[in-house]
């Protein structure tokens, strides 16, 4: 018997401790201020950014050889270059080529004069066969010497041909309206066309439009569309902010060092002649970008108030109170449940500021940036939005926190001890 009553009396001794040191603790809550810390709704523009590096090249770019080998004889253009489609650029010796074609002229003529005599041959004998003078093989014989005649003709035509157009490939014509940048011939030099042909010119053509050829890493490729927004700097110009479309996702990997990219090519106009080729381009592609949005910062949607701390807070403001602090209560562990739930979903739970009163919300959101999130309903343009709740310590800026963050971090204790 006495060791029952022993044990209520224990029992009833720790109720009554924990109701004292609750109490205490309530009550130097409510004598200390709580610190609120709130984030307004604002209209902004959420996006998502990836980064990349490429080169900044021409859109059109024609290299210009020779077909045939010689020296150059002449050379009517230099560096940067303004050129026209058909215009003469270079010439190259002719001396050889004219005379490979003097050559293919005379022996043309010397087949047709084979031509004309066995044609004139063979109508004598063709004459005397109708009237069963000469043999079958006669006839035979003078018309073989006809056709190959004939045939010589042929040859020595298309000889002829073949040494005008090496004659007219001496001449160096510009295949497009463009600017020279690169010339890789002297006057003097001989090229050889034996196996390749052999660049003379790089011409670009309309250097106010230009491409960036960017690798984007095969993390990044699957959000990168055509039609993004693209922005870029070159270390030419660190101040200047250039900007472009993507206008081809290019589907063949590039394997460099076992890393793996895809080559994305960025329109950009280049009016002002700065961009020029072979620069490097730092990139910034925006594969997601909302304009004039309502926007909340996301460290808003993660907040949850402490019980004990709402409870203080609002007992020290009864006169803001639309609901009794008991239901306040119930509510906060109510919607740290749904917000645990909900974030594979669109529905959050936030705690509104208006004046002293704080009133938790139900909102939609939307897309975000990690940063921002997007609000499609509950909340407008200038609602104050709570994200950190703290009781202010005496020593310390707070000593109880009840601020946005992680779920799975420790709490810091009541109140701080001394």
């Amino acid at each position: 018997m006495n060791t029952t009553i022993k044990k209520i009396a224990l029992y009833a001794g720790a109720v009554i401790i924990v109701t004292i040191t609750v109490y205490k603790l309530w009550l130097t809550a409510e004598e200390k201020p709580i610190h609120i810390e709130t984030t307004a709704v604002k209209v902004g523009t959420i996006s998502n950014i990836i980064t990349a590096t490429g080169t900044v090249e021409p859109i059109t770019q024609v290299e210009v050889g020779t077909q045939v080998s010689g020296v150059i004889d002449h050379i009517y253009v230099d560096y940067n270059a303004t050129v026209k489609a058909g215009q003469l650029i270079a010439e190259l010796d002719k001396t050889a080529l004219k005379a490979t074609a003097a050559e293919a002229v005379a022996a043309l003529n010397t087949a047709v004069n084979e031509q004309d005599y066995q044609q004139k041959s063979f109508d004598r004998i063709d004459k005397l066969h109708n009237t069963k003078v000469v043999s079958d093989s006669d006839y035979e014989e003078a018309l073989y010497k006809l056709n190959n005649a004939k045939g010589i003709v042929d040859q020595k035509r298309s000889d002829l041909s073949r040494a005008k157009t090496n004659l007219s490939y001496a001449n160096i014509y510009s295949p497009i309206d463009g600017v020279v940048i690169s010339r890789s011939v002297d006057v003097g030099q001989t090229v050889a066309a034996s196996y390749s042909t052999p660049t003379l010119f790089t011409i670009a053509q309309d250097l106010k439009q230009m491409q960036v050829e960017a690798d984007v890493d095969e993390a990044d490729i699957g959000q990168v569309k055509t039609g993004q927004r693209v922005v870029f700097t070159v270390d030419a110009y660190p101040d200047d902010e250039f900007s472009g479309t993507i206008t081809q996702v290019r589907l063949e990997p590039v394997e460099t060092s076992n890393v793996i990219t895809y080559t994305v090519i960025i329109k950009a106009d280049n009016q002002e002649g700065k961009l020029m080729p072979g620069l490097t381009a730092n990139i910034s592609i925006y594969t997601l970008e909302l304009k004039d949005v309502l926007t909340l910062e996301t460290k808003a949607i993660s907040f949850q108030p402490d019980p004990q701390v709402l409870k203080a807070y609002q007992q020290q403001h009864p006169e803001q109170v639309s609901q009794p602090v008991a239901v306040l209560t119930r509510q906060v562990y109510m919607a740290g449940n749904v917000s645990t739930h909900a974030q594979t979903g669109q529905t959050k739970h936030v705690w509104v500021k208006q004046g002293t009163d704080i009133q938790e919300r139900t909102i939609q959101t939307g897309t975000t940036d990690g940063v921002l999130v997007q609000v499609l309903q509950g909340l407008k343009e200038g609602d104050e939005v709570v994200y950190s709740m703290n009781v202010v310590s005496e020593k310390t800026t707070t000593s109880e926190s009840t601020s946005a963050g992680s779920p799975f971090m420790p709490k810091p204790p009541g109140r701080t001890k001394k």
